[in-house]
């Protein structure tokens, strides 16, 4: 029970998604690679784990440090078209789950860089104020006066 919850859907893909959020002294831990945009610290889940399960081990795979779940944060449908090699120019769905971290006082990533698949990948510690593109782009305006509640999203880029 170790496949990616990516499921071929007539010509498209479905995923099914988690994210962290990890914030510390103001600045957003984010991934980017080769391309011209960021996203969030995360994956895909594996079947048979548990959305809490998935961010947790992916915030290790990534960073290289065991984190504690806060809470969930939001709750983004998104369709939009793959730009990746193995999924290029195919209509993706998405559900994706965004949870706030337990950073430490002293939280740094073992590791700046990983590899994903065949594509190497790196951390980036943003402002939300920068110019950059990021991924989910709620994130923008939502992390700047976080709530308790969970929060829906849906972005349709067909």
């Amino acid at each position: 029970m170790n496949k990616d919850m990516c499921v071929a859907c007539d010509d498209g893909i479905l995923n099914i998604r988690v994210g962290a959020i990890i914030m510390k002294d103001g600045k957003l831990l984010m991934v980017g690679n080769d391309r011209e945009y960021l996203y969030s610290v995360g994956g895909r889940v594996k079947f048979g784990e548990t959305a809490e399960e998935a961010v947790i081990r992916e915030v290790l795979e990534e960073t290289g440090v065991q984190m504690e779940i806060d809470r969930l944060g939001f709750v983004h449908e998104n369709y939009f078209y793959g730009d990746a090699p193995t999924n290029r120019d195919k209509l993706i769905y998405e559900i994706s789950l965004f949870f706030y971290m337990k950073v430490p006082d002293a939280f740094a990533p073992i590791s700046e860089f990983f590899m994903d698949e065949n594509s190497k990948e790196h951390l980036v510690w943003i402002s939300l104020d920068e110019g950059k593109k990021i991924y989910p782009e709620f994130f923008k305006t939502e992390l700047k006066n976080p709530t308790d509640t969970v929060k829906y999203f849906t972005t349709d880029k067909r």
